[in-house]
């Protein structure tokens, strides 16, 4: 009784463990194909103008739609049902805070009316700002209303959400050029990721060195019965061995420039800020000496008005002092009294 007691709490935690399993996989593959689409971006930038027609944007788009719609509250409305809600409905409110934002420019856009299609087409105005690291950013350090927005397990609210906004730095470099009213806006069908772009297999070095020993292998012990066509020569299995090193090499090489891409674009970022920081500084050391300057003005003209009021008030007690003496004991009023 007590093994099949411990038997069916273990089953219990087993199933209470797949849906958090689950939740944690699915915000690590949108993170991490989040990851390859910018890096998809940022490399076809160097070659083409990034546009609507560009299928890295599409993909991208639908990516960033995702994460943004991961684990979304529902609407409560008045009857007690729970309407589907877009994220741009949190945007709206999130990214108030964003200097010089676009949230009116798009809420009074003629040809958008969904909250999908607003939605979409403020990831375009803010790609083409170069500012949507900036928003996400913001509306990720306002917890509050985030936490008003979405379920536990959202992505904004794990720890995701701070590789989210490092991440999207980078497509500061690029330069996008969108049409607001284009057919990318309709909001009538939800954004599906095509994944085939970031499924590629490379075979590890081990792997090719024991295909090659099998090949070796299967040449040795079928050369008494094989004709010469049938063995693989050695120079292919060298060509193809050097032509997967080079493959390597150069998704290395590739990777290494998107990241030197990265951290330069960060450095620039830190150095306008600094430079910021820098030059408010000295209008606060500035405006601290004008405040001491000021006060000290204003207490030398106090000092000199209780001066003058003391040497007044000397003068006046003085002057009392002097009638008090020199004038008549008696005094004589009107009717006869006298003092």
């Amino acid at each position: 009784m007590a093994s099949l007691g411990l038997g069916g709490l273990g089953a219990s935690a087993r199933r209470k463990s797949v849906p958090s399993r689950n939740a944690a996989v699915e915000r690590r593959n949108l993170i991490t194909v989040c990851r390859f689409s910018v890096k998809t971006l940022i490399d076809r930038s160097c070659f083409e103008t990034i546009d609507d027609s560009s299928p890295e944007f599409n993909n991208f788009a639908a990516i960033l739609e995702q994460i943004l719609s991961h684990r979304l509250k529902g609407q409560i409305t008045w009857f007690g049902y729970e309407s589907t809600r877009s994220f741009w409905d949190y945007i709206r409110v999130a990214c108030r805070k964003v200097s010089h934002n676009c949230i009116c420019s798009i809420e009074n856009m003629e040809n958008v009316g969904s909250s999908r299609a607003k939605g979409r087409a403020w990831i375009r105005v803010a790609l083409m700002e170069k500012h949507l690291s900036e928003y996400i950013s913001t509306a990720l350090r306002d917890f509050k209303t985030t936490r008003r927005f979405y379920e536990d397990g959202a992505i904004v609210l794990g720890e995701e959400a701070n590789m989210l906004a490092g991440m999207l730095l980078g497509l500061n470099a690029i330069d996008f050029s969108f049409c607001l009213k284009g057919k990318g806006l309709d909001g009538t069908f939800p954004a599906v990721i095509d994944y085939t772009p970031y499924l590629k297999f490379i075979q590890s070095s081990d792997s090719i060195s024991s295909d090659e020993e099998e090949l070796r292998t299967v040449g040795s012990s079928g050369s008494e019965g094989s004709t010469p066509e049938n063995i693989v020569p050695p120079v292919i299995v060298d060509e193809n061995i050097w032509y997967n090193k080079c493959k390597r090499v150069e998704q290395k090489y590739r990777l290494a420039l998107e990241q030197k891409g990265y951290l330069e674009e960060l450095v620039r970022l830190r150095e306008n800020q600094l430079s910021e920081s820098v030059s408010q500084n000295k209008l606060l050391l500035q405006r601290i000496e004008d405040m001491d300057l000021a006060h000290k003005m204003e207490k030398e003209q106090l000092e000199y008005i209780i001066m003058e009021l003391q040497d007044q008030l000397g003068a006046d007690r003085e002057q009392v002092l002097f009638r008090v003496r020199w004038e008549p004991e008696d005094r004589e009023f009107p009717f006869g009294l006298k003092v």
